[in-house]
């Protein structure tokens, strides 16, 4: 592909095409004025075929006002607009056959050291392994805001309109217009117009026939950039014992603010001393305080917590530790614990060397609603050191925490896996948490990377350890770590290493420098919570058509009585599975996607205890929402029925039974806002309900000490999937939701209800036998080809177009079997409709390719695909698919 690389010789970058040279021994240089190559952020729809793998890099001049450093954040002219671009290298050379006159200069400087230097080789690493322009991956590393484009608007002139205009203008002409006077400014965006006319060939003709007429007039607005926040402070000058001409009151007041630290916030400072503006604009006058505007970070540090010391270590956790901080350079440590197993507390304490060091820490959960309890864990230990990074916190403390992170001081970075590209340096540790979980994995938009892949590159780069964590590590870790053991070709031999004090085995690989490690009982000895499969086949025939056993009816009715908490889990969030009608069969269906609707209850409180609900019908794929109809549209009947179970119905039948249970939902409905994971648990923690019912989010690392009850619902949904990784999930999930019981002083208890009590999934959880499940799960991936034993790579395509999509996609096929004839060891599965093959309104195909341990593939290959792909089929490569939906 290409090459950047930032060291002490000047930058290099291999050519990309003819908008710009590299060769030293042109004429074209310039001697009273400062040139710059910058990597322009250009829509995909304005590249060239050719251009599209090649990274769009062009010359601009630096005007004199400016200081332009390598890796930059610009806003440069680019045709029409202003786009955003990052500085690659100085150079003295103007690209052939242009003119010095034509070099257009830089616009601004938005922000600067955001890259550094050796941040480029992680980046180029990503393009290059998930097939993806650079330029994306740098806007997917970057927090949101920086690079950003003009916008092109359309204005209307209101006063110009006459009256009666539907009478006479042709359709697209009257949409434009009406949407236009529909917004109080009378103005809006090309793209927000395009989508909502439908398209954009009548965008243009509409808009073609209102500017005829005067009627509209087209601009381009410039990208507003992201600013560093400004606010007032107090600043101490000089000692205040020294200060002569002041009231005593006046004395106090520059006392406290030493006892500050010599500055404080304006605001938060006249609150602490209670005093008022004119008496720091009177100590400002006399030359003792200096009041003036100075940056302030937008950090989300959450709420404040009490100090806390580190925890005596059991056997375990202590060898643990010990490999961990004897560990010099990169190495990849697999820290297997069972669940309470207290790996948060071996994190906490291998962190507060490499923070003494100097160093900072990288910490990755898998899901926004992990970070509240572990960041404040981590905050109790460490203070002020730790920061979140997340989607969940506005633009503009993401990029204030960025910014931070670029300080070079010891800090500690909780966040999903976006934060993989957080630009801490230099970086100690990094530990992905509960590190099987399919959450680390980036579906769409590309790249498509895993979280985990690109922690190993960067500590292989930074020359730090890596840790995973996982009560059930996933098959591809186990496999690097472990290898194969007593079936084919071992990856790596493994021996066991003796700590001399406890001998707790730990494994390391002799090749590639992995350590396997293990927690096999919970801190304090607690034992984990039994395990009871329910049959509900039996259930049925003894006439119970509830969606709750007896059994765990009986549990409910016990946990109400002894006044404990329990948790129970379902598949899936929302009533119902889908809505019919009873009198003609006709299902409720998005019309976008080819999926039915799911029945939705809307409530206004997260408690469940009111009421009132609004009836809604929603699509989980494309969000699209509509009132729940009081009558069939096909036949006009009034009779619906709802099918399945989803976290509402199972709330609405537990308070049927149960009324005085007080319970708590917590699914991706109720967690929409800003710190909703937070006040949920705090409540929940504080004992204000019951019963918290929920989907996957209950299964990721939460520790609630009061919880003694788990039932899973319908462990059914998890099992019969179309996806070779279904049991593997299936299987993660199970033992992670059991091992939420019985974490505290009560005793735990899981019931599991199935409709498959005999499925060897069901069977694994219930002794809790991960290694002979790993085992039996490893022969049918290995006589399948199938990952840890093999490469996927899923070639998915959509279109507006049905036909051209399918057709696309055989033309594809065509190729790659041509390629496949070539490599023996690769085979292309498909062409075939994705399982759902219409989601918001855009149809879909997909190719897999199966490659063989050892076997690779051309890239030229994949970028031929890109060459003869119709500009309305969208293509994406995804290396390492988890999910095929």
């Amino acid at each position: 592909m290409f090459t950047i690389t930032f060291d002490q010789s000047p930058l290099k970058v291999a050519e990309a095409g003819a908008s710009y040279n590299t060769n030293s021994s042109s004429d074209n240089s310039l001697d009273d004025i400062r040139l710059i190559e910058v990597l322009v952020d250009i829509p995909t729809g304005q590249l060239k075929t050719q251009d599209r793998e090649q990274p769009p890099v062009f010359t601009y001049s630096i005007p004199p006002h400016l200081n332009v450093e390598p890796g930059d954040i610009l806003s440069v002219p680019f045709g029409a607009m202003y786009l955003g671009a990052i500085a690659i290298r100085p150079t003295t050379q103007i690209p052939p056959g242009l003119d010095s006159d034509q070099i257009k200069p830089v616009d601004e400087v938005v922000s600067k050291g955001l890259f550094p230097p050796h941040y480029w080789q992680l980046l180029q690493q990503v393009a290059t392994y998930y097939q993806t322009p650079l330029i994306q991956v740098i806007r997917t590393a970057l927090p949101p805001g920086l690079l950003r484009r003009s916008q092109r608007r359309v204005r209307l002139f209101v006063n110009k309109i006459p009256s009666g205009v539907e009478n006479f203008l042709h359709h697209p002409a009257l949409t434009i217009l009406q949407l236009l006077q529909a917004k109080k400014s009378n103005d809006l965006s090309w793209a927000e117009l395009k989508k909502k006319v439908g398209g954009d060939y009548g965008l243009r003709k509409g808009y073609k026939d209102l500017l005829a007429r005067g009627w509209v007039e087209s601009y381009l607005e410039s990208p507003k950039k992201v600013q560093a926040k400004q606010q007032l402070a107090v600043i101490l000058i000089g000692d205040p014992y020294s200060a002569v001409d002041v009231t005593k009151r006046q004395q106090e007041v520059l006392q406290i603010l030493k006892s500050c630290g010599g500055q404080a916030w304006l605001s938060e400072f006249l609150r602490l001393c209670k005093t008022t503006s004119p008496t720091l604009k009177t100590l400002a006058e006399k030359g003792y305080v200096l009041i003036e505007e100075r940056e302030m970070l937008r950090l989300a540090q959450g709420i404040e917590q009490t100090p806390d010391q580190p925890k005596t270590l059991s056997p375990h956790q202590t060898n643990a530790l010990n490999i961990i901080d004897h560990l010099s350079g990169f190495a990849q440590v697999l820290l297997h614990g069972v669940t309470g197993s207290g790996k948060t507390e071996v994190y906490l304490q291998a962190i507060a060397p490499i923070l003494k060091q100097g160093k900072s820490a990288l910490v990755l959960v898998p899901e926004i609603g992990l970070t509240p309890q572990l960041t404040d864990r981590f905050r109790a230990r460490f203070g002020e050191k730790v920061c979140v990074y997340h989607s969940g916190l506005s633009e503009g403390e993401r990029y204030d925490t960025w910014r931070n992170m670029t300080r070079q001081h010891p800090q500690i970075i909780i966040g999903t896996r976006s934060a993989i590209f957080a630009p801490l340096s230099p970086l100690g540790l990094i530990i992905l948490d509960e590190e099987h979980d399919s959450s680390f994995k980036q579906d769409r938009p590309a790249p498509c990377y895993h979280a985990r892949t690109v922690a190993r590159w960067r500590a292989e780069m930074e020359n730090c350890p890596l840790i995973l964590g996982s009560a059930t590590p996933s098959l591809e870790s186990w496999i690097a770590v472990r290898g194969q053991e007593g079936r084919g070709t071992p990856k790596h031999q493994s021996i066991d290493i003796f700590d001399t004090e406890s001998s707790v085995p730990i494994s390391k690989s002799l090749i590639s420098n992995s350590y396997y490690v293990s927690l096999p009982e919970r801190i304090q000895s607690r034992p984990l919570p039994p395990v009871e499969i329910v049959d509900l086949r039996q259930e049925l025939r003894q006439g119970n058509r509830s969606i709750f056993s007896s059994r765990l009816q009986q549990a409910l009715q016990q946990l109400q009585e002894r006044g404990q908490q329990g948790i129970l889990f379902i598949h899936r969030r929302g009533h119902s599975t889908f809505v019919s009608c009873r009198s003609c069969g006709y299902v409720m269906e998005c019309p976008d996607c080819d999926v039915s609707l799911s029945y939705h209850h809307i409530r206004e409180d997260v408690l469940q205890t009111s009421r009132q609900v609004v009836p809604t019908l929603r699509c989980h794929y494309c969000n699209y929402g509509e009132l729940y109809p009081q009558r069939c549209p096909e036949c006009d009947s009034p009779y619906f029925k709802h099918f399945g179970s989803g976290t509402q119905r199972v709330v609405e039948e537990l308070g049927k039974l149960f009324p005085e249970l007080r319970m708590i939902r917590f699914d991706s409905d109720t967690t929409r806002t800003k710190d909703a994971h937070r006040i949920l648990l705090t409540r929940f923690a504080q004992r204000e309900a019951d019963l918290l019912v929920g989907t996957q989010m209950l299964t990721k690392g939460l520790d609630l000490a009061g919880v003694s009850l788990v039932g899973v619902i319908s462990a059914d949904g998890l099992l019969h999937l179309s996806d070779y990784r279904a049991s593997e999930r299936a299987f993660q999930t199970l033992l992670q939701v059991a091992g939420r019981a019985g974490r505290g002083n009560d005793p735990g208890r899981v019931i599991i209800q199935t409709y498959t009590p005999e499925h060897p999934v069901i069977q694994a959880v219930q002794g809790y036998e991960y290694e002979s499940f790993v085992e039996r799960e490893l022969e049918q991936r290995q006589e399948l080809s199938y990952p840890p034993y093999g490469q996927l790579i899923a070639l998915k395509l959509s279109s507006l177009n049905s036909t051209e999509v399918e057709e696309t996609a055989q033309h594809f096929a065509e190729i790659l079997f041509t390629v496949a004839d070539e490599i023996p060891d690769m085979e292309v599965l498909g062409p075939a409709p994705a399982p759902v093959l219409r989601v918001a309104n855009r149809y879909r195909w997909q190719i897999l390719l199966k490659l063989l341990p050892g076997t690779s593939i051309n890239t030229a290959s994949l970028e031929q695909l890109q060459e003869v792909c119709p500009t309305s089929v969208r293509l994406m490569i995804d290396v390492d698919p988890l999910h095929f939906g």
